[in-house]
């Protein structure tokens, strides 16, 4: 039986994506190599961005409720607190931004509750399941596991890391560097004697011979990640990461007496990798993720940055392969992400440059590494084909994120967020005005449309000028924000046309006027 999408990998970006297209009803599986899912913390949560689609994914609540607001930066110096830092003081929700902060949640957890969620669709992730080749047609993709299972689908998706066999497969390159000389080693440890050490900071002890980090796992009484250089052979290189190495690096720099390292588990040694395939398609075959793109850690952008890919992918995925939309808009999906990986690429090359110079100093860390162009919220696609000009006099254009926006219930009074409205695997379209409101075209499933301060026909009221403020609409206007929540088109009332032309484009129904 072919299915419509085979997702390679179930990391948080191979999740996503299925998540995604199984809410469309677009039939998917998702196999791993792995025996059994990883226990792992590496990525230490979602961004602002990330949060965002988190909550159109209807799973928000579980990721905040399993984790918790980062943590203050507390940093020593031979062994002695010098200075504290909270990179996220004074930040406040507003009306167009929900999330002023990330998220810290173990990596593990996130994956847990996307299973959850995706396993209320039906789909539940294969494992042991390694795709080791795949042949194309012009009708669909034929991939055989190692165990010489073939399977059958419209589309494949590589979403299986920074060793991506997918993209081996696809021949994509996957160029850039490895930066040999900048390695840490990472991995999950558990503390005893540790009572005096705060779970409400995240430690940081940097020496000019070397660093240690401990930050505390959010759901866990006595485990941290723990991440510091390593130790050197004689010769100069890296030793391997183990219990009693992690044990003699805490030692050596955070000199803290009686406390015992008595778990290490998920070592790793993790070498700076800046590179990115020179495509994202080929043909019914595709990559997201670590699998198109890794990049150094500094801001925290590689689970997140792979989170969006899949955002952006799956609702183009899901509207080519149910044949509402034309192949071309896949094309998008490259054209769109690449340009914003390569972004992510040099973003955080800088910001490591930046936190590496800082450590060399007494009270420098990571937070001069946390800034807002880590959020993921300026973000946008002004470029793309999919982004039409606008004549409305509006400082927002198509390509960008949506704003959210308190707003309320015309009927009922009841307060309604616009990030509500768009929760959900339609488009929706915002009619500001009651000349906008005669414009709206019937409503559907797939198409939600709603008049903002339209008199009698209005749905929502924009009481405290929220929803203009964050769109800059000072008239009447129509707003259509594509389903990953971007803005698809601004147009006047008088444009209509353009509204379903746009529509069209998306895989969407235009309707008629109502």
């Amino acid at each position: 039986m072919t299915t419509s999408v085979l997702i390679v990998g179930s990391g948080p970006t191979g999740l996503t994506l299925a998540l995604d297209l199984a809410r469309r009803g677009v039939s998917v599986r998702v196999v791993d190599k792995s025996p059994e899912f990883p226990r792992s913390s590496r990525a230490k949560g979602p961004n602002q961005r990330s949060l965002e689609v988190l909550e159109d994914l209807g799973v928000v609540r579980a990721v905040l409720d399993g984790g918790r607001a980062p943590v203050p930066m507390r940093k020593y110096r031979d062994g002695l607190p010098v200075a504290d830092a909270d990179p996220w003081a004074g930040r406040r929700p507003t009306p167009d931004v929900p999330y002023d902060r990330g998220w810290l949640l173990a990596q593990w957890k996130l994956e847990e509750i996307l299973r959850d969620r995706l396993a209320a669709h039906g789909v539940r992730v294969e494992l042991g399941m390694e795709i080791v080749s795949y042949e194309q047609s012009t009708a669909a993709v034929l991939a055989r596991t190692a165990g010489g299972q073939a399977i059958e689908a419209r589309y494949l998706v590589g979403c299986d890391g920074g060793r991506s066999r997918v993209r081996k497969l696809m021949g994509a390159t996957f160029e850039g560097d490895t930066r040999e000389e900048q390695v840490m080693v990472t991995g999950d440890v558990a503390l005893t004697g540790a009572d005096g050490l705060s779970r409400d900071h995240w430690h940081q002890w940097f020496d000019e011979d070397g660093a240690v980090m401990l930050c505390p796992i959010p759901g866990t009484a006595a485990h941290w990640w723990f991440q510091a250089g390593p130790e050197r052979a004689a010769d100069g290189t890296p030793v391997p990461p183990s219990r009693d190495g992690f044990q003699r690096l805490l030692d050596r720099h955070a000199r803290l007496p009686g406390v015992t390292l008595t778990e290490a588990a998920l070592l790793s040694t993790y070498r700076v990798n800046v590179r990115m395939a020179d495509r994202f398609r080929a043909g019914r075959v595709l990559l997201a993720g670590d699998a198109a793109h890794v990049h150094p850690i500094a801001g925290g952008l590689g689970m997140n940055t792979g989170i969006q890919d899949a955002h952006n992918l799956g609702w183009k995925l899901a509207a080519v392969a149910t044949g509402r939309a034309d192949e071309a808009l896949l094309d998008t999906y490259e054209e769109e992400r690449l340009p914003v990986a390569a972004r992510t690429l040099d973003l955080t090359s800088r910001g490591l440059d930046v936190v590496l110079a800082a450590i060399k100093r007494p009270g420098g860390g990571l937070d001069v590494g946390i800034t807002d162009a880590m959020s993921g919220l300026g973000i946008g696609y002004r470029w793309s084909s999919l982004a039409p000009p606008t004549t409305v006099d509006t400082p927002l254009r198509p390509g960008d994120r949506a704003p959210d926006a308190p707003c309320a219930d015309a009927r009922t009074g009841a307060p309604v967020r616009l990030f509500e409205v768009f929760a959900g695997p339609h488009v929706t379209l915002l009619a500001f005005g009651a000349r906008a409101a005669r414009a709206l075209p019937r409503r559907s499933d797939r198409l939600h449309a709603y008049a903002l301060d339209a008199g009698p026909r209005s749905d929502l009221a924009d009481t405290a000028d929220h929803a203009r403020t964050a769109y800059g609409i000072t008239g009447d206007a129509l707003v259509l924000v594509r389903p990953d929540n971007h803005v698809a088109l601004i147009a006047d009332p008088s444009q209509a046309h353009a509204v379903r032309d746009c529509l069209h484009t998306l895989g969407e129904p235009s309707g008629a006027p109502s």
